[in-house]
């Protein structure tokens, strides 16, 4: 209403213009969830996940080489269109390492060079040098050189130029990302010996010469990606006689022990024989192949790497915390089973009484607020109750004639107390104060009762240290697919976890729709509250405080008239996530509390806040690593954890559904339920964190009622209850 207000005086806008506006509901967790996408995009990227190819091509002909390439020295330059090669002269060795940086490897050959005095080229992918900017920093600081070994190491003989070109500059966009350079040494990936040039690798070769980068393959390979051992490596490194070679070696792609032991020895044997370990343009008394980068390609570098490195951790993080998340949520159905089987048990017992049979009259409040389709329903269900009653129907200013429905039945026992729009709180403690008994009854305007719902509801009241009682409550409008999806989660996500609290003695709610009190504990915690949007949650919480025990009953069953649309729906649940939040926030001292009543605060609080409010933030990362999975890979794998998570599922909600004695048939839409209908729930709650974030005020929202469920009729097939679709006349 507030917000309908608001618009009046504004100025209308065109059809078009309203229907293109995305609801800002729907825009902030859009962009969080696409943000997390793209991070994980971004992150499988540098992982060489996404856009990598690992086709290797076998050798082909080679009579269109230039003889002085096949026949030349190890370094290429075809820059201009020049052809020409070049050797490493005599008692010099050019140490370079492909593929890396490695963080456990690098290091480790890195101190080896500095021991020794001796200086290499790092051939780097964009991927690692991305992920390990520092190393490349480390490798210019201590005067190494930097060569290009593409950016996801594809072999480039299959690829388009634009391809090729794009592998260049991102590579090159990660090193200047990580030192500030710009190098002009390009290796291309599983190269050998200029002589094993063929004609489907030489024109990548020209065409990277055009691109101002001078080629180097090698004449010595140690073979230490074979893992040989050291005595091998460092023979095969070793060149005849006094040549200088340039020598492959890899400081990445598994273990490297054998290459930082074999380099410990063969550095030192080759100084005494009068050798140098220079850099390549050292070793050719070249120009520097670096260059410095300054002004915005500088910033650009820098900002990849942030973005990298920002991907990487937060990714990790969230990995680890949804493993966390993940266990906590398994152990917490675990629980739920075991416990919920037992809480089954105990009160199912032939001789399980709570204590003296409660037989005085109780009251039963009805707050109703427009509620002309559903009222009769309600109150005729009520009428129909094994356990003496009288009825309070608070009409909260209802202007569609609410109260006049009431009266017009002229029922035995049902008063109407009429009072101006104050809000459902005002209105329960209202019919509080003008109850007669000291048990109270609370139920909603759109709900119905079996017959043995209000006696089946206070019998746990003959046990003196109970103070409330929740109720079973069900979906009754469950033949539309929302409303299938809502009795789903009813039975398996709301009465489950009542047995379980119940057993754990910290029920965090009872359901507005069908719940019990005793007058004296009310009163003692000062009655409903109108600080939250949750009063149940809230009351619930302040009982448990005040040191009063609050148990389910699982045969005290009301059906309740769920959302019908998307809409009411979101509306609901965002009042009900943001009114939990407030109510955990005003309770929160309640963790500190000792003694009895700090029970809740130990146990139900914590949980509570975990599995209501946190660990359903992480949800969506399962989703989105699904996504992800299917997409990318691995595919299979990805398939099977999902259909593990569902299986995990549909084992609880069955359990669940054989303690209430419900009919299967109605899982059939849990598949499709974990796809759309928790996405929505997610999407719900992480609006609701953005409203308490920025001090936001949600009020409430009246749902529009259809009245379709009608009063509960005996069915003797099952013998239980079912409910009507359609009023009672």
């Amino acid at each position: 209403m507030a917000s309908r207000s608001r618009r009046r005086g504004a100025r209308p806008q065109a059809p078009d213009a309203r229907r293109r506006r995305l609801p800002m509901r729907l825009l902030l967790p859009s962009l969080v969830l696409v943000a997390m996408m793209a991070m994980l995009m971004l992150r499988g990227y540098v992982h060489s996940e996404i856009l990598a190819d690992h086709r290797v091509r076998p050798a082909a002909a080679s009579d269109k080489v230039p003889q002085q390439i096949l026949k030349g020295g190890p370094v290429i330059d075809a820059r201009s269109g020049r052809t020409e090669t070049l050797k490493v002269p005599d008692r010099r060795l050019v140490l370079t390492f492909d593929d890396g940086p490695d963080p456990e490897w690098t290091p480790k050959v890195l101190d080896v060079l500095k021991k020794h005095d001796a200086h290499g080229v790092f051939f780097v992918t964009g991927t690692m040098a991305s992920r390990y900017p520092d190393l490349v920093e480390r490798m210019v600081a201590e005067g190494h050189e930097i060569g290009l070994h593409t950016f996801n190491h594809p072999d480039l003989s299959y690829q388009t130029k634009k391809r090729i070109d794009w592998e260049l500059s991102q590579n090159q966009l990660a090193i200047t990302g990580a030192a500030g350079i710009r190098t002009s040494l390009f290796r291309p990936p599983y190269s050998s010996f200029s002589a094993a040039m063929d004609n489907e690798s030489w024109p990548v070769t020209e065409y990277i010469g055009s691109r101002g980068y001078i080629t180097v393959v090698n004449n010595t390979d140690s073979e230490d990606w074979k893992r040989p051992g050291v005595e091998a490596i460092i023979r095969k490194a070793t060149p005849k006689g006094n040549k200088g070679a340039i020598v492959l070696m890899h400081d990445s792609g598994g273990d490297r022990s054998q290459t930082v032991a074999a380099l410990d020895r063969f550095l030192p044997q080759m100084q005494e024989r009068g050798y140098e370990f220079d850099n390549l343009t050292e070793a050719l008394d070249a120009p520097s192949a670096h260059s410095q980068v300054t002004g915005a390609e500088l910033w650009k570098g820098k900002a990849w790497v942030f973005l990298v490195q920002a991907s990487d951790n937060i990714t990790a993080v969230l990995v680890v915390g949804l493993s966390i998340i993940g266990f906590l949520v398994i152990s917490r159905f675990v629980l739920m089973l075991v416990l919920s089987a037992v809480h089954a048990r105990k009160v199912r017992r032939r001789r399980f009484r709570w204590g003296p049979p409660v037989t005085e009259p109780v009251s039963v409040l009805v707050p109703a607020y427009n509620e002309a389709k559903c009222i009769e329903n309600t109150v005729r269900s009520l009428m129909a109750s094994e356990h003496p009653i009288e009825v309070l129907v608070i009409d909260d200013g209802s202007t569609d004639g609410t109260a006049r429905i009431v009266e017009a039945m002229n029922l035995p026992n049902v008063r109407v107390i009429r009072q101006l729009n104050a809000g459902k709180p005002a209105a329960l403690n209202r019919g509080v104060a003008n109850a007669r008994y000291d048990i109270v009854v609370m139920m909603d305007g759109d709900t119905v009762f079996e017959p043995a719902t209000v006696r089946e509801l206070v019998q746990p009241f003959g046990d003196p240290s109970v103070g409330a009682v929740a109720g079973n409550a069900k979906v009754g409008n469950r033949d539309s697919l929302i409303g299938a999806w809502q009795h789903i989660e009813y039975v398996m996500g709301f009465n489950l976890d009542r047995r379980m609290y119940d057993m754990l003695r910290c029920m965090p709610t009872i359901p507005g729709a069908v719940g019990a009190f005793r007058r004296t504990a009310l009163e003692r915690v000062g009655g409903m509250s109108d600080d939250t949007l949750a009063e149940d949650t809230d009351i619930t919480m302040a009982m448990h405080r005040d040191g009063w025990r609050v148990v389910y009953a699982e045969n005290a069953r009301a059906w309740t008239e769920a959302p019908e649309t998307v809409q009411q729906l979101w509306s609901q649940r965002y009042r009900w996530s943001y009114g939990t939040m407030q109510a955990i926030w005003k309770h929160r001292r309640a963790i500190v509390e000792r003694g009895p009543s700090g029970r809740f605060g130990r146990v139900g609080l914590p949980l509570v806040s975990l599995f209501m409010v946190l660990a359903p933030l992480l949800a969506p990362l399962i989703d989105v690593f699904l996504l992800y999975g299917l997409i990318f890979g691995p595919t299979e794998k990805t398939i099977m954890a999902w259909l593990g998570v569902l299986a995990i599922q549909a084992i609880c909600a069955a359990y669940a559904f054989r303690l209430d004695r419900e009919k299967m048939v109605h899982l059939i839409s849990l598949p499709l339920q974990q796809i759309l209908y928790r996405q929505l729930m997610y999407v719900v709650l992480l609006q609701s964190w953005i409203t308490a974030l920025t001090g936001g005020r949600l009020r409430w929202q009246k749902l529009r009622r259809t009245g379709v469920v009608g009063a509960p009729v005996p069915d003797s097939a099952l013998g239980q209850q079912v409910v009507n679709e359609g009023p009672v006349r």
